[in-house]
């Protein structure tokens, strides 16, 4: 076959992208991410050593973190960006190892291929062949080597955006080393493996709780806010993405300029944070999940600013507006360099292009309520615990995760909409999409939807159930009436659930289907041992849920 992935939900016909990827990736730039993935491993097998030996190379760190995330989906469609990461992945393989043999470190004659082998451009594509997923034969190997692998692009994901606002575990990139390098290790059987898969869930609630901590002093604590879904009739950028301080930067130069700016996507939760709240010109957000770029892009007729994943291949009706940075890349469209130290990026380029477009066309109008992290719903602590406690909130709901464009996934809407008056759903991530602009009232001043904000902060939840937890002297997270319905679609997605079972939440429902990706005997053990259960139509598992 041309190529091989299954990391996302909608891979094709639910068992593997095999010609293009359904994302729009094409046969070469799957195996270069691929062959950048193996190249990774390598170089963490000379960085598990030099940690040995109190070595600790902080480019090495942040390589690894940007290359883990530049391969997730939907963030990095450019070929020649992946023969360059590669190409500078075997340069700092090669002075790792020799930076390692200074300090003493012996390198043991059968070191793995992947910390050995070298070749130019024009072979890596021929390489990848060789050391794509496919290349463990054994199923439920490869199934728990892919899980870890994908948990893993998911934290760095959320590193990243920790490191960029400074703050940094040394704990974190270490087991993001010491478990690539295992996915290496032939002599680890399942349980092993399982083992690390857990462990990965314990990083991941401390990648998320540090991010947390990043974004909150920072930006201060997301706070119950309303916004604006329609337009103004000034020129504008919309900006899309998870990136704050990319945000952050491009706020501060669009300021007096005239020029407005709009969020797009999992970037809707910027507009909770108090710091962002003094722009007069920050207007509100413009469209939905990530995957109705294609028309809404169109219609916005400003230029659009793509901070992280979430990149749908542009059409060439808009591709001209079309800007990125960081980890992400389309070949054709302009690029943001990134920040040098102590300086912030430039935005001059996007501003002066936004000049020169009219203003976005309106396509809805109203507001939506967010902002309910874990410190605004604490501070409501009282009346929701009065609220449980005298049966005005007989459940809650944890709907979190992503959406996508498989029409399966009208079942999340339609399921908000079925769930009794009584219940409150709980929600981050692109998932709130299908519900947070429908009607679904309040219980005594509290919404029945409170977004926490974007997938990373999935932890909000998580720190809300535990809070109940001890308020109402419960041994058990999973005594709380809270049910978990979460919808999947990426890499963070797959953190996120493996962090919430690291907390020891059990019985989540996870739709539309289960991940390609996991094997029946993974399946097994993730069902016996965990509850995890995929989902059926929506009277049915509501019938399950209210039980």
């Amino acid at each position: 076959m041309s190529m091989f992935c299954y990391q996302c939900q909608e891979t094709a016909k639910g068992t593997g992208c095999t010609l293009k990827g359904v994302c729009g990736k094409t046969e070469n730039v799957a195996k270069l991410q691929d062959l950048l993935i193996y190249t990774l491993k390598g170089i963490a097998i000379y960085a598990v050593q030099a940690r040995e030996r109190y070595l600790i190379r902080k480019d090495v760190d942040q390589f690894i973190m940007e290359s883990l995330f530049s391969t997730i989906t939907n963030a990095n469609f450019d070929k020649e960006r992946f023969v360059k990461r590669i190409q500078a992945a075997l340069e700092l393989r090669e002075d790792l190892k020799q930076a390692l043999i200074r300090v003493g470190g012996e390198i043991p004659e059968n070191l793995h291929d992947a910390a050995t082998w070298t070749g130019s451009p024009e072979e890596f594509e021929a390489k990848a062949a060789l050391v794509g997923v496919l290349a463990t034969e054994n199923e439920d190997v490869r199934s728990l080597r892919e899980l870890l692998t994908y948990g893993l692009k998911g934290m760095a994901a959320y590193a990243e955006h920790a490191y960029t606002l400074q703050h940094k575990d040394s704990g974190i990139f270490a087991f993001i080393e010491k478990a690539l390098v295992a996915t290496l290790d032939d002599t680890l059987e399942a349980g092993d493996l399982v083992a690390l898969v857990l462990e990965a869930g314990k990083h991941g609630v401390d990648v998320m709780a540090l991010l947390d901590k990043a974004n909150t002093t920072t930006y201060g604590n997301p706070e119950l806010t309303k916004v604006n879904i329609g337009v103004r009739n000034n020129p504008a950028i919309l900006i899309s993405g998870h990136d704050l301080k990319d945000l952050e930067e491009l706020l501060s130069q669009t300021e007096g300029t005239g020029v407005d700016v709009y969020t797009h996507g999992e970037m809707l939760p910027a507009h909770y944070y108090p710091a962002f709240k003094k722009y007069g010109h920050f207007v509100g957000n413009y469209g939905n999940a990530w995957y109705k770029q294609d028309k809404e892009f169109d219609s916005f007729n400003g230029p659009i600013f793509l901070t992280t994943n979430c990149l749908v291949p542009p059409k060439d009706s808009y591709k001209d507006r079309v800007y990125t940075t960081g980890v992400v890349g389309f070949e054709g469209v302009k690029h943001i360099a990134d920040r040098e130290e102590g300086r912030a990026k430039d935005f001059s380029a996007l501003i002066e292009h936004a000049k020169k477009c009219p203003p976005p066309t309106e396509i809805e109008t109203g507001e939506i309520v967010g902002g309910f992290a874990h410190n605004q719903v604490l501070a409501l602590a009282d009346k929701v615990v009065d609220a449980v406690k005298s049966g005005a909130i007989k459940r809650f709901f944890v709907m979190a995760g992503c959406d996508g464009r498989m029409k399966s996934r009208d079942y999340y809407a339609d399921f908000a909409q079925a769930l009794p008056q009584d219940t409150v759903i709980l929600t981050a991530g692109c998932a709130k999409y299908k519900y947070n602009k429908l009607n679904l009232g309040d219980i005594g001043g509290i919404p029945r939807v409170l977004d926490a904000g974007q997938c990373n902060d999935s932890y909000s939840l998580a720190v809300i159930a535990l809070k109940l937890k001890e308020v109402f002297g419960l041994d058990d997270v999973n005594q709380l009436p809270i049910s978990y319905n979460i919808a999947w679609y990426e890499q963070k997605a797959v953190i996120v659930l493996l962090a919430l079972l690291y907390l020891g939440v059990k019985n989540i429902h996870l739709g539309p289907t289960l991940p390609a990706f996991l094997s029946p005997n993974v399946a097994k053990v993730l069902v016996e041992n965990f509850g995890i259960a995929g989902i059926t139509n929506v009277e049915d598992d509501l019938k399950i849920f209210m039980a």
